[in-house]
């Protein structure tokens, strides 16, 4: 009796595996949808390339989106994607509490959900996310912060800060990431360590929370922001109250490098996080495909490594 129930089992197993490959699609048949944080941003419109690159070389069908970097139109977005008839959703997922709702409904619907760039630590639904290694970009960012203390010869006493924003992921892994080099150093070098604030991803937030920093702290040593858009802001608010700040980003976008090779925003804007955001969508869209055509995926977390770029290998965009 056991041996006849034993070979049943392996009968509907063989039937269930040979009904699930009849249904699966040929990858010229996919349709992909894509969400991103925001055209807005250079970073992201880098990824808009790699899926589409994926899409040319793999044959899929990309459809992408954008979010502006709010959790309440990712939620509609996907919805729309759903009714839409994606056979598989990946996003940028800037606000995980606002959206989490959203990913949870569209696994249930038969739609597999991806994210990449910012993932979520809410719902175990995810079957990959493709990203930075963000909290060793922020180990970079802060040891190149140390590193410019001694450039400068201030070892004891120094104030440096950083401009954070607290709601992606992504972004709270890279302040963790500095603060943990700051926190390291702070009894060797006497470290003054201030969060000047929340910039909440826009440039002209964060030129009005550091021309406050620089009010409390005029002698400011060194920052260390988030993401690119900070720096723009921050740049702005050095270079008009003529603060001799020294200032390290993180993305890399073509607008840091331009910056850093300038004679006279080189002297503040000195160094970056590089981030491969190519690579980041072109993977991503790799990975679907393959869970689409074979159910698994390389790894649920992909990590690219992030590296520092400064003057010595800085390039101009052509």
């Amino acid at each position: 009796m056991k041996k006849i129930v034993a070979i049943l089992l392996v009968a509907i197993m063989v039937l269930a595996m040979g009904a699930a490959v009849a249904e699966a699609k040929d990858v010229s048949d996919l349709k992909l949808g894509f969400i991103l944080g925001s055209r807005e941003h250079a970073f992201y419109l880098k990824i808009e390339e790699g899926i589409n690159a994926a899409a040319a070389d793999l044959g899929f069908t990309a459809v992408v989106d954008e979010s502006d970097l709010q959790g309440a139109i990712a939620t509609q977005v996907i919805e729309t994607m759903v009714v839409d008839g994606m056979d598989a959703i990946s996003l940028a997922c800037n606000e995980p509490a606002a959206c989490t709702t959203a990913i949870e409904e569209a696994d249930k619907a038969g739609v597999p959900m991806f994210t990449f760039d910012c993932t979520s630590s809410e719902t175990d639904v995810i079957k990959c996310y493709v990203g930075t290694d963000n909290y060793q970009g922020g180990v970079v960012g802060g040891e190149a912060t140390i590193a410019w203390l001694d450039e400068l010869g201030l070892t004891d006493g120094a104030t440096v800060g950083i401009i954070g924003y607290p709601e992606p992921q992504s972004c709270i892994d890279r302040e963790n990431g500095w603060m943990e080099v700051m926190e390291a150093n702070k009894d060797a070098y006497n470290l003054n360590i201030v969060n000047i604030g929340n910039y909440e991803g826009q440039a002209d937030k964060a030129q009005q929370l550091m021309e406050d920093a620089l009010t409390s702290y005029p002698d400011m040593a060194v920052i260390f922001t988030v993401g690119d858009p900070a720096c723009i802001g921050a740049l702005a608010a050095i270079k008009g109250q003529g603060a001799s700040t020294k200032m390290i980003g993180f993305d890399a976008n073509p607008e840091a490098h331009v910056a850093i090779l300038d004679e006279e925003d080189g002297q503040i804007w000195v160094g970056d996080v590089a981030q491969d955001p190519y690579q980041i969508g072109y993977q991503i869209a790799e990975q679907m495909v393959k869970y689409l055509t074979t159910g698994e995926v390389d790894n649920e977390t992909i990590r690219i490594a992030p590296y520092l770029v400064d003057a010595s290998n800085a390039v101009l965009p052509e």
